[in-house]
């Protein structure tokens, strides 16, 4: 390691940030909304050291299963965007503390990117607003899941964004209503982004496009309106993308039922999978819906955790 630089008044030696987990899609908004959800996310602590350029010295949490590769790893390519804006003439040190399960659904990379992103701008002065480090953690993401925004958008801006294109201009946040609970529950199945866009049609019939269509603008009338049960409702009407998914989450449909079972009002697939979203009225339910599934997973010799969240109406932020 690199020996970190002391404050010279300019800069800290050092700044933090958080980026929570989000969820993309929302049922039958593919590619286009996404959720920031409170509980867990991932950290970044930024140095400055003498050594020009960017690198990672250290991650936690991730089973070792992350490369330090700073040009593999989306914090550190965030955070190497950011500095280039700023300061070139800085050299960086990353530590990552990897909060979020890997290719799980809920937006790791992207959590992961934001945090970088945010950490390096608070490091280096918070010269850049939150929408201008939406590039930087574009074109992290671009290296692991595709120059998408459904992640990266909410876990910058936090709670429900509309994205429609990969600008600053293009991020919509949307209003929140009360009262959504939410169980994620995560089993442990591997599901690649890549594996889970390549199951998708290529073409759909107009009836579906149609179902979609309809779905979606019942979605945003509902958060628009506070009509939860349109809302829900809504968010599990995805006639397109789903079918083409569910079988590669092993007992989808089981679990799907059991959370109905339970009280929940709609349980759908978390951006690429395999964590599901199980949407409930109340916190209560939330948690016994979520367990319920736990041990749907578990009881067939698959490994599973729940958790229970809430729109996370903050972003990414140091501290």
């Amino acid at each position: 390691m690199s020996q970190h630089v002391p404050n010279n008044g300019l800069v800290p030696a050092s700044a933090r940030a958080f980026a929570p987990a989000t969820v993309a899609n929302l049922g039958p908004g593919f590619d286009i909304l996404g959720m920031a959800v409170t509980g867990i996310g991932d950290t970044v602590t930024a140095h400055l050291c003498d050594k020009p350029g960017t690198s990672v010295v250290k991650i936690t949490g991730d089973g070792g299963k992350l490369s330090l590769d700073a040009t593999r790893n989306t914090a550190a390519i965030a955070a190497e965007f950011v500095r280039q804006q700023i300061r070139p003439d800085l050299g960086i040190e990353l530590e990552i503390e990897k909060g979020l399960p890997l290719a799980s659904g809920l937006g790791s990379s992207a959590a992961s990117a934001a945090a970088g992103a945010v950490a390096t701008n608070a490091l280096l002065g918070n010269p850049l607003s939150q929408l201008e480090l939406l590039p930087a953690c574009l074109e992290a993401e671009a290296t692991v899941s595709g120059r998408h925004a459904d992640n990266v958008g909410p876990a910058l801006l936090g709670g429900i964004v509309l994205v429609t294109g990969i600008t600053p201009d293009c991020l919509f946040p949307l209003p929140v209503p009360d009262g959504l609970h939410f169980a994620l529950v995560t089993p442990d199945v591997a599901v690649p982004t890549a594996q889970a866009r390549a199951v998708l049609p290529k073409e759909v019939p107009f009836s579906k496009m149609v179902s979609q269509t309809r779905a979606v603008a019942e979605l945003m009338y509902g958060l628009y309106s506070g009509n939860l049960d349109l809302l829900v409702n809504a968010m599990a009407e995805d006639s397109i993308i789903e079918p083409a998914r569910q079988h590669l989450i092993p007992h989808f449909a089981m679990a799907r039922d059991t959370a109905l079972a339970y009280g929940a009002k709609a349980c759908i697939i978390s951006g690429a999978g395999p964590t599901l979203c199980i949407v409930a009225p109340t916190a209560d339910l939330a948690e016994k819906s979520g367990a319920a599934v736990q041990e749907v997973f578990v009881s067939h010799g698959i490994g599973a955790i729940y958790r229970v969240a809430q729109v996370a109406t903050r972003g990414a932020y140091s501290f």
